[in-house]
Formats: structure tokens, sequence, C-alpha cells
């Protein structure tokens, strides 16, 4: 029997189900999200709209099937049934007694898309991503070799059972296209996005050049647009804007790309074991990926909003990841590196240089060695904390 991986999301989503009449979890497939509800709300009824025998009678008798269904129900692909949503709104509105309901399902666009349609105001939103680092820490599933990490991922069946990733991947994404893509783009249109979703991959840690993709998969910008947000919606990928507030300095304003799992990332190039990360010459970027990936699920699942940024301006000075307080603000260089050499830390404390307020600098690396050098601190990936105070 498979252990139950604790998640660091459960208080937040534990504290929604106190304020709201119903709670929303998202989150992209295979994340966790049944596993967690069922286990944390052991005596709400769990009702799959998945199952077409259900949602054909939802369907035929709504008023009766709620009438049994009318509170503490977790109603899971609820997205299967549109006409849910207006019911639910009739129902809370003559009761907003909080954790009434909560919805989950996989196809966060069409969920997201019925909730602001008819449940604005009265829906907690939670997001669930697959395993961060600390997670993994606490559940004595973390490795010490980064290839490792990254090649993983970390998405709980995967990391619970270890399972190749070759054929968790490879499942993973047909399942995520076939069931998931297809109710939102033109069929004949499957095959293009599959090879733009591999385009996408080759830009992981850049500025997004979106008319470079569309040369590259053949479409016009506003399909890539459209895509981009499929991607973002379906928690595959998501956008880490340029910093934008008047530093006296001309910024880079075009947001940077980064994938939520580098295991599906390192499947999309075609990077399958150690030796093809090593020799891969994206190595730099995706180690980028993996810790900028990491710090945006783990504010997440401390139910804070990921307000990072990156820093670039036309003097090509950059800072990998930034985030701004009102009484500080943190910068983090990222390195692949496992030896630190004091040219990594320049730009770094110049661009800090530039704030009118307190400043943490702090370089990411693969090294064991941590210290204070010069005025910024050299960090293990493997010892990072990501807090939003402290």
């Amino acid at each position: 029997m498979d252990t139950l991986i604790p998640r660091r999301l459960t208080s937040h989503l534990t504290a929604m189900s106190k304020m709201f009449p119903v709670v929303s979890l998202t989150g992209p497939r295979q994340a966790g999200k049944t596993t967690l509800l069922k286990a944390l709300y052991p005596k709400y009824r769990y009702v799959s709209l998945e199952n077409p025998d259900i949602r054909q009678s939802a369907k035929r008798n709504p008023n009766d099937f709620l009438a049994e269904y009318n509170d503490f129900v977790i109603f899971d692909e609820a997205q299967r049934w549109p006409d849910l949503f207006a019911y639910l709104q009739t129902i809370i509105d003559q009761d907003r007694r909080p954790g009434r309901f909560i919805l989950s399902g996989s196809q966060n666009f069409l969920l997201r898309k019925n909730i602001s349609q008819s449940l604005a105001g009265r829906v907690g939103i939670v997001r669930l991503l697959p395993l961060d680092n600390e997670e993994l820490q606490e559940a004595g599933l973390s490795t010490e070799e980064v290839s490792e990490a990254i090649l993983r991922g970390g998405y709980p069946d995967l990391v619970n059972r270890g399972l190749d990733t070759e054929p968790f991947y490879s499942s993973y994404l047909a399942s995520y296209v076939e069931r998931d893509v297809a109710e939102l783009i033109n069929w004949s249109n499957l095959d293009t996005f599959q090879r733009f979703l591999r385009i996408v991959a080759t830009c992981a840690g850049q500025t997004a050049n979106y008319s470079k993709m569309a040369n590259a998969t053949g479409v016009n910008l506003k399909t890539i647009q459209a895509w981009l947000g499929i991607l973002e919606q379906s928690y595959i990928i998501f956008r880490l804007p340029a910093f934008f507030r008047n530093l006296g300095k001309r910024l880079i304003k075009s947001p940077k790309i980064y994938f939520y799992d580098t295991g599906l990332l390192c499947y999309l190039l075609e990077i399958f074991d150690t030796e093809e990360y090593l020799l891969n010459q994206n190595r730099g970027a995706i180690f980028e990926n993996f810790v900028i990936a990491d710090a945006h699920k783990s504010f997440l699942h401390q139910g804070h909003t990921p307000n990072f940024y990156y820093y670039r301006d036309n003097d090509q000075r950059e800072v990998d990841l930034l985030y701004e307080r009102s009484d500080e603000a943190r910068l983090y260089e990222i390195k692949a590196a496992a030896r630190f050499r004091p040219e990594m830390t320049k730009p770094l404390e110049k661009v800090a240089s530039y704030w009118d307020r307190p400043t943490k600098t702090t370089l990411i690396y693969q090294g064991e060695e941590e210290r204070l050098a010069g005025k910024t601190m050299l960090r293990n990936w493997q010892d990072l904390k990501w807090r939003r105070k402290g």
C-alpha cells in the first residue's frame, strides 16, 4: 500500500473551507487532488461526475440529485456537469454555511470558467501543484542528486511508487492532450499542439518570443497566445513577469516561461537520464527552472500569491528571481555550478544597490559551501525554505 504523502496545502485548504461555502481545488492532472480531499474530509460524501451513470442521473433529475447531495459533498470532475454551478448558487444563497461543497477537476479552464460565471464571491480557490522540495524532504523522498530530482519531477504517484519516468510522462502527456486540450481546441490541431508544447519546452528559462514560437509551430500569434493560456490554466507552465518598477533604468518587459514540473520538461526535451542532462546545452536553464518552479509551488502550497519577478535592464544586468515586499527586496541568482566564484555575485549586488530599501541577495547553486560571500549568502538548492516573511 502506498504511503500517503503529507501536503503542505492542508492547513490553507482547511482554513478556506471554514471561510467559504464552496472551495475549489484546482491543479494539474496527477497532482494528488482527489487523494488529498478524501484524506482530509473523510466524512464528506464523494461524487465523481466522471462516472457517466452519476452524471446522467444528475442531469435527468437535478433537483432530486441535489436534494440528496446537499451538504458536505466533494464533487470531483465538477466541470463535467456545467449546470451544477448554477444550482449550487441557488442552494448557497439560501444557506451560506462554510464548507458545504468542495469542487475539484482536471479540466481547470472549464472549472474556473463555470465558477466565474455562477459562483463568483462564493468560492475559495486553492491550488495544488506537484510536490515541492520541502514536501519531498519531509516525506523522506528527496534525493541529494540534483539531476535525479530534476528528471523525476514531483508528481506524487511517480515519486511514491518509484515509477519509470519515460512511460509515466508519455501517458501523462497523452491523457492531458486527448482529454483536457481536446475539449478546448479543434481535434485536427492536436498534433500541432503537441509540437507546440515541445517548442515551448525549448524556451524554458528564456524571455518569451511569441513570433519565434509562431514561426516554429506554423500558426499565428493569436493562436500562440491562446495555447499558452491553455498551458497556464492547466498548470503546465507559468510566465514569470519582468520587474517593472522604475529604478531609473530601461527595463526589459517580456515575461519568461517556466514549467511547473521539470520531469515533464525533461521528457519534452527528450532528456531521459543523468548523462543526457549533464551534456545538454540547456542544463543551466533547466536548473534555473527547477529552483524557480519550487519557489512558486511552495508559495501556492502555503496559500500565498507567488509575486515573483525577474530583472533585466538594457545594460544586460539580470537577476533570475526577485521578490519584493514593502519593507525589503530579495534577489536571487541561480547557477548550476558546484563551485562558487566571486564574479557570480557581482551583477547581483550591483542590481541590489538600485533599491532604496533593505535588500537580501542570495546565490543558489549546487555547491555544499554555505556562507556569506561579501554581501551575498551562498545557499545549496536543497536547503532553501521559501517563506513570505523572514
